[in-house]
């Protein structure tokens, strides 16, 4: 795999061919992503909704009504489309939630390891949430590390995608009843594969160059 051939190659996708799907076991890899992306403290505070499904699609582009209907077909042709989520909180219930899994998974030798772990993701939390007081950001941060891995694992899938913030949150929230389940949307991933019209899959990529952006100390 030649990685800075897949990222020159990798591109927001703004055409997807309606009739061309993914395949169910490249999807298991999406799915395995998604689930084991990194996050700080392994504190995973996201959720994600997936429509593969024409009814589904439909419901996801509801969010495009009004100022965002161009980015509707983007949702109604994907293969597959993926409503990314955050939390809204991180609470004492869920931070031993996690903590009972990673015990399950093995990962503490001894209890004082275990307690160690749990008190210092607390702190972290804690600091966001009542010192800095921007816990809904830092857990945002988080996702977006998810959203990273989402669109480099797909390209080297040969798979396209589309990031979408032009999306109305407020409606996928009410359309899902997210807020009911501690959830937010932020965005939406489209993904599949791009029809030849798409204009922007001949385009050169375009970036500052290393010498702008990169600075050996």
């Amino acid at each position: 795999m030649n990685l800075i051939e897949i990222l020159r190659n990798r591109y927001s996708t703004k055409e997807f061919d309606p009739e061309k799907k993914i395949a169910d076991e490249d999807f298991e890899q999406i799915k395995a992503l998604l689930r084991l992306s990194p996050s700080s403290t392994n504190a995973q505070p996201w959720h994600f909704l997936i429509a593969n499904e024409q009814e589904g699609k439909e419901r996801i582009a509801k969010s495009t009504e009004g100022m965002f209907g161009f980015n509707k077909a983007k949702i109604l042709n994907a293969s597959h489309v993926i409503v990314i989520c955050s939390r809204v909180d991180i609470d004492e219930n869920y931070l031993k939630h996690i903590l009972e899994k990673e015990d399950e998974d093995g990962r503490f030798a001894e209890s004082a390891i275990k307690e160690r772990q749990h008190q210092g993701r607390k702190m972290f939390v804690d600091i966001h949430k009542y010192d800095l007081k921007d816990l809904s950001h830092w857990m945002e941060k988080q996702v977006y590390l998810n959203y990273g891995s989402l669109l480099l694992g797909a390209a080297a899938l040969g798979i396209d995608a589309l990031p979408m913030e032009g999306v109305d949150v407020k409606i996928l929230d009410k359309e899902f009843g997210l807020r009911e389940r501690g959830f937010t949307a932020l965005s939406v991933v489209s993904l599949g594969y791009h029809m030849e019209e798409d204009f922007n899959a001949h385009l050169p990529k375009s970036r500052l160059p290393e010498s702008e952006v990169l600075s050996m100390i």
